[in-house]
């Protein structure tokens, strides 16, 4: 096994490397073109807000929005779940709310705090792959449901939901369907329009763009759609998001988007080929380990693998080389097993051996070899400590 020079990202579902590309288009930005976008009296405003609009486009263009303007430019994917979510409260008073127990913190928290206001709320259980059925989702609606808010792609296991499915049926029930689409953009085909999506979160940095920076899609052209702002000071965005636009990250944002729409069909196919190097290696050379979410319906490059008899951290100790995860880097400050896994019936043991592999678009199929072979032996390693019990007399 050949010593690679480097230390080796495969983190790629908890935050992502700035494409240099993204970061020659930012630096104008970042250093002659300053103006602030709500500046509409002088040149240096004008070149911000035109830059900021073609942002808009491009982002609007890569979901087939009908309108950049259904594009709310925040802070990141928490901020617009948060904008969604409880933008929505003051007009769901007496509603009802279905989401899922493998949503990101950031809409099962937002769920609780309605939960104390007296807002009722379903969580669905998911199959043991991580699929939301149907059938259960429509089980649940009742005569006051508001909205269902449904991740597209789950971001520690990588499962695809049936987000169309879902969609069709929100809309013929007059239900708005918020999707926490952070994990999808950019990933996996993503249409607003064919999918009847009502709001959409995203963030940048998961796409190789500038961190500290989201979008909030919101079908504007529906009738059931009313939302307040939760941060209120200068009107910024519709009304909707107070607070000096952050042009450099905006302007990042967009060329990233263009850059994974544009290199979409070749980028998946290579980073699916990596997952499927890794997954056959694993398959073949390390026993008793579990892929853990649909293998089928899964993001390109997420691989998360429940290793029988081992610690995740300890693993991780093993591979310090190498930067993964043992679980979502907004839930690592708390040790405790994964909500996700357990939703999926995993035990406390089975969840704390669970590793995400997380690849992206800076991989190399050498990294990919050189991963395997060192997970090998830190397994082989990790398991030969274990005590074995002496037979009975």
């Amino acid at each position: 096994m050949v010593k690679l020079k480097n230390h080796i990202y495969m983190d790629n579902n908890a935050t992502t490397q700035l494409d240099p590309d993204v970061l020659e288009h930012m630096m104008p930005y970042l250093t002659n073109i300053y103006g602030n976008a709500a500046s509409n009296r002088h040149s240096f405003g004008w070149e911000a807000k035109d830059a900021v609009e073609k942002s808009r486009a491009k982002i609007a263009k890569s979901i087939n929005a009908v309108k950049p303007e259904h594009i709310i430019f925040t802070s990141g994917a928490t901020e617009s779940i948060n904008l969604a979510i409880l933008g929505l409260i003051e007009h769901m008073q007496g509603g009802h709310i279905i989401t899922s127990k493998i949503e990101h913190k950031a809409v099962l928290d937002t769920c609780a705090l309605l939960e104390s206001k007296g807002i009722e709320v379903t969580y669905l259980t998911p199959r043991s792959d991580g699929i939301i059925s149907i059938d259960d989702l429509k089980k649940a609606i009742k005569t006051n449901t508001r909205l269902v808010t449904i991740m597209a792609a789950n971001n520690e296991i990588g499962t695809i939901q049936w987000i169309k499915e879902i969609g069709d049926l929100c809309i013929d029930k007059e239900i708005l369907f918020h999707t926490d689409a952070t994990q999808a953009l950019g990933k996996i085909e993503f249409d607003v329009q064919q999918m009847n999506i009502s709001l959409a979160s995203f963030s940048s940095h998961k796409i190789y763009g500038p961190k500290g920076v989201g979008a909030l899609y919101i079908n504007s052209q529906n009738p059931h759609i009313t939302l307040s702002p939760i941060a209120i000071g200068g009107g910024h965005e519709q009304g909707l998001r107070a607070g000096t636009l952050n042009v450099p990250g905006i302007v990042g944002f967009g060329r990233a988007v263009e850059i994974s729409l544009n290199h979409f069909l070749d980028e998946s196919k290579r980073i699916r080929h990596l997952r499927d190097v890794m997954r056959s290696h694993i398959l073949n050379k390390i026993p008793n380990s579990r892929f853990n979410g649909n293998q089928d319906r899964c993001l390109p490059g997420l691989l998360n693998i429940s290793f029988e008899d081992i610690d995740a951290d300890s693993l991780l100790l093993e591979l310090t080389d190498i930067a993964l995860s043992s679980g979502s880097a907004c839930n690592t400050a708390k040790r405790e097993p994964s909500h996700v896994l357990k939703a999926l019936g995993l035990d406390n043991a089975e969840a704390q051996s669970s590793v995400r592999f997380g690849l992206g678009r800076f991989n190399t199929e050498e990294e990919v070899l050189y991963t395997c072979k060192k997970l090998e032996i830190a397994v082989k390693r990790l398991r030969a400590m274990i005590p074995k019990l002496c037979p009975a007399i």
